[in-house]
């Protein structure tokens, strides 16, 4: 796919359970191939409250900028699951960043800026009308990408299969097939 030392590895991050599948997964590439792993989250100022992330504190919803909002939660996203302990258990250098504007744009411009080798990202694996109302974001940077792509789903538990699929849950004593 790439050869050793020849770029970072990008890894988009909303701060999923995917995206750290995706973060998780890079890093084990990255320890393979001495590359570094630029996690990357991109601001997207939606337009009904622009310039400001609704953050609860303290049990209150306080607004801050989206600048320190989104910065203060990469923080807690790498801290909360060990990523810097985990990368330098595996020899990897972990450089996060934060850009404003649309995610697919940023990412293939951050890609390019930066020489990445390939892109890691997670995918919640929408279908219906869940992926025709709001798109898939990892299978547009597959469609426009000019370097490889790893798109990485996270495991699923039982509680979240029992959600999607409530038709195979268990009925319950007398009430199954007779």
């Amino acid at each position: 796919m790439f050869k050793r030392n020849s770029g970072p590895i990008l890894v988009p991050v909303d701060f999923s359970t995917d995206s750290l599948a995706a973060l998780e997964a890079a890093l084990s590439l990255a320890s393979c191939y001495g590359a570094d792993v630029i996690v990357l989250h991109v601001i997207h100022d939606p337009s009904n409250r622009p310039g400001f992330y609704r953050m609860a504190q303290a049990g209150a919803s306080v607004l801050q900028s989206m600048e320190e909002a989104a910065e203060e939660m990469m923080e807690n996203f790498l801290a909360e699951n060990a990523i810097r302990e985990k990368a330098q258990a595996l020899g990897v250098t972990v450089i996060p960043r934060l850009v404003q504007g649309l995610p697919v744009t940023q990412i293939l411009r951050m890609a390019e800026r930066e020489g990445a080798s390939v892109i890691v990202m997670g995918s919640r694996g929408l279908t219906g009308l869940s992926r025709w109302l709001l798109g898939s974001k990892s299978e547009r940077v597959v469609q426009l990408s000019p370097i490889p792509v790893m798109v990485v789903k996270a495991p699923k538990d039982n509680a979240e299969e029992n959600q999607a699929e409530p038709e195979e849950a268990d009925p319950g004593p007398g009430r199954g097939e007779e």
